[in-house]
């Protein structure tokens, strides 16, 4: 097995066709038929299926891809690493982002790396808090913003923000921004919410708890997305971090307000593994996602969280 098989691999994989990924990697297609077949031949299982559609990952195959694409990233890592005297940071950094915040931070992060780190590849993922959490736990992600991580024995959190949750209904409902609205009142609607156990899902729980009210949940969904596609088309109203529902107020599309009796706030965090040497590059990046953070609370793009909030 060598490192030719495992980029051949790693390649068909992504684009389905031994003919595209000869022209990637800048082979003849019968070189990267050999490497796949000579590699399934020390393996001892088959590794992609043949359809009319292209090249399918077989189950082994796609654990094996997996795995390949991993220790390639870690080669690639390595090698900037240690490069003599480099004249630049350079290497892969991949970052995890928050659903809720990715479409304020995404850009600006990709466009302050590209202008002073050129030689950084950097990758980014959307998910929720948990999902960001448990590949940050198994090494998929360098860095990532988590909210309401107090504590932690596997990772090192450096606090960035508070920030409140609102409620978002449709726009006939006209919800303002200066004006919040109770919990309490928000509980008598027909609600759109993560799944259960769901860290946002977590925090409107336990404030339900504590206040003695009871959620009629209508809908459950994994995706921000989808919750404000549902409000919008009355099937109830939905709890959100203010950012997540600041842009679509503004324009109309739905209605938000702040909660209040009580105020429910999340702590937004940035994330790195607990001992562990963190890659220069991922320094580097780690720093300018500080940035951007900060940046988007001055300059009143995170509207919902106030410059004195700011942890950093």
């Amino acid at each position: 097995m060598d490192l030719k098989q495992l980029r051949a691999l790693v390649t068909v994989a992504e684009v389905g066709s031994v003919t595209r990924a000869a022209e990637i990697l800048h082979l003849v297609q019968p070189a990267v038929t050999r490497q796949i077949r000579t590699l399934e031949q020390e393996v001892g299982v088959p590794l992609f299926e043949r359809t009319r559609h292209g090249m399918r990952p077989t189950e082994a195959g796609a654990h094996m891809v997996y795995r390949a694409r991993r220790a390639l990233h870690e080669l690639e890592r390595a090698r900037a690493e240690i490069q003599p005297t480099p004249v630049a940071v350079s290497g892969p950094v991949t970052v995890g982002l928050l659903e809720s915040v990715s479409d304020m931070l995404a850009e600006p992060l990709v466009s302050a790396v590209a202008t002073e780190h050129p030689g950084i590849e950097l990758r980014l993922v959307t998910a929720y808090s948990g999902h960001l959490r448990q590949w940050l736990d198994d090494e998929d992600l360098d860095l990532t913003l988590l909210y309401n991580l107090d504590n932690s024995q596997t990772l090192h959190t450096h606090s960035l923000v508070r920030e409140g949750l609102w409620a978002v209904a449709p726009p006939t409902e006209k919800l303002l921004g200066d004006n919040p609205i109770p919990f309490a009142e928000v509980a008598k609607r027909r609600l759109v919410l993560p799944a259960a156990g769901h860290a946002l899902r977590t925090l409107i729980d336990r404030a339900a708890g504590q206040a003695g009210i009871e959620l009629e949940v209508a809908v459950q969904t994994n995706s921000m997305r989808v919750q404000k596609e549902l409000v919008r088309a009355g099937h109830g109203w939905t709890i959100l971090p203010g950012v997540g529902a600041a842009d679509d107020a503004a324009s109309g599309l739905l209605s938000a307000a702040p909660l209040c009796e009580p105020e429910i706030r999340r702590s937004v965090v940035l994330a790195t593994p607990r001992g562990v040497r963190l890659p220069l590059a991922a320094q580097v990046v780690a720093r300018s996602l500080i940035d951007q953070v900060h940046l988007a609370v001055t300059d009143g793009r995170w509207r919902s969280v106030q410059p004195s909030r700011y942890l950093g």
